[in-house]
């Protein structure tokens, strides 16, 4: 689809659908219409990129609520958006834990509450500040100027998750791409089923393996309690599809995101490198301020809900922004300004509910880890003399595709 200029009207009984709003051609963003529409529209109708329509949710208070709302449910992507004429899909969905509900996704979360607890994180984060020092080192020694989304910010995440998890990192060139088109608008049904089955293929692989070859990893515990019966195939199937769609990249974005700002604020830069003390508080703020989650979290309503004097009906779509939550002037002062000193945040990065994210605390040590390994190899980083960063400027979830950068 073409898409309009932001706030461009359809005609006819689509006049009041607005097109999807995308920050501004190579920038992070936020959309310049989040403003606007926490100010007059704060529940406004969209018109998605893969032709569905959505209601768009930009208030902080709103998507609070709304992601809390057991009446919202996580749709997969075999099931939204709907494709009338096209055959029905009958077979295995991409289930992840998001998409879990009730006493199977209690069981799960259960199962996996210690592995991921700030416990356990802080036990891990030598190891973690390990893996970063090894990716850096390869970078540095590649020479430069270099691109530090592909040398750093990318396979920092997914690193560290599969050393935790128990997937092989060399599998990367095998799930990878399919991963890109599963996270993709995919139009047709055959598309979104070929995905489904080649991960499917892919963790029931893992899941033989870790029965058959045990490790010391978070999808071998999670094999053996299917074995004891506390868990289903179907949830261990779940929790390895979760880290393999959405476990990893959003940590990518934050880190890739976050170091492009510090870049053009060389007095930044300088004030954590030189007083750690900063950095945990300076974390919340960064996830507060930088404006990823712009429109990936999709919510179906089970039955109507009211909200604004506007009803979603049963059946139709929500999106919770947290790009513009954390924006919100009404909670936070001066939203728009970085403030590395700013306290109480109270941000919505990790959603919030029986859905929150699982890996919050992983996420945050990952970001503080990747910034301090950063800051202690390469205290003087800049942008590299004559580069500027990529962008791609259809997706929603905004983050450089490049970072060329020296030293």
């Amino acid at each position: 689809m073409t898409a309009r200029p932001p706030g461009a009207r359809g005609p006819g009984p689509e006049a009041d659908v607005l097109d999807f709003p995308l920050p501004p051609p190579g920038t992070m963003g936020p959309p310049e219409e989040a403003a606007r529409l926490r100010a007059t529209c704060p529940l406004a109708r969209v018109r998605m990129p893969m032709d569905a329509t959505a209601w768009y949710a930009t208030r902080y208070e709103d998507v609070r609520k709304l992601f809390a709302d057991s009446r919202l449910i996580r749709p997969t992507i075999n099931d939204w958006p709907s494709r009338p004429g096209q055959p029905a899909d009958d077979g295995p969905r991409l289930v992840t834990i998001a998409e879990l509900d009730g006493p199977r996704h209690a069981a799960l979360r259960r199962a996996l509450a210690e592995p991921f607890s700030a416990r356990a994180v802080r036990h891990r984060l030598p190891r973690i500040r390990r893996l970063a020092e090894q990716l850096l080192r390869a970078f540095q020694e590649d020479g430069r100027p270099g691109d530090l989304v592909a040398g750093f910010t990318d396979p920092f995440p997914l690193l560290v998750l599969c050393d935790l998890v128990g997937v092989p990192f060399g599998d990367r060139d095998r799930f990878l791409p399919v991963l890109e088109e599963a996270l993709s608008a995919m139009v047709t049904s055959q598309e979104g089923r070929r995905v489904t089955d080649l991960l499917h293929e892919y963790v029931a692989g893992l899941i033989t393996l870790k029965r058959n070859r045990p490790g010391d990893d978070v999808l071998t515990s999670l094999v053996r309690q299917c074995d004891d019966g506390v868990l289903g195939h179907d949830d261990v199937m779940a929790f390895g599809l979760s880290m393999l769609t959405v476990g990893f990249g959003i940590s990518g974005f934050f880190l890739a995101d976050t170091v492009h700002i510090l870049l053009g604020r060389p007095d930044l830069w300088a004030l954590l490198r030189d007083d750690r003390t900063m950095m945990p508080g300076a974390v919340e703020e960064f996830l507060r301020y930088m404006p990823v989650m712009n429109g990936t979290v999709i919510l179906l309503a089970t039955e109507d809900v009211e909200l604004h004097g506007q009803r979603i009906h049963k059946g139709e779509a929500v999106i919770p922004v947290p790009a513009s939550a954390n924006r919100d002037e009404r909670i936070f002062a001066d939203a728009d300004r970085l403030d590395l000193s700013r306290t109480g945040s109270g941000h919505l990065a990790f959603g919030r509910g029986t859905h929150n994210c699982l890996g919050a605390h992983l996420a945050r040590a990952e970001l503080t880890v990747g910034l301090e390994a950063l800051l202690d190899r390469f205290p003087r980083l800049h942008p590299a003399e004559g580069q500027e960063p990529t962008w791609d400027d259809e997706s929603v979830t905004k983050s450089p595709l490049t970072l060329p950068v020296s030293w």
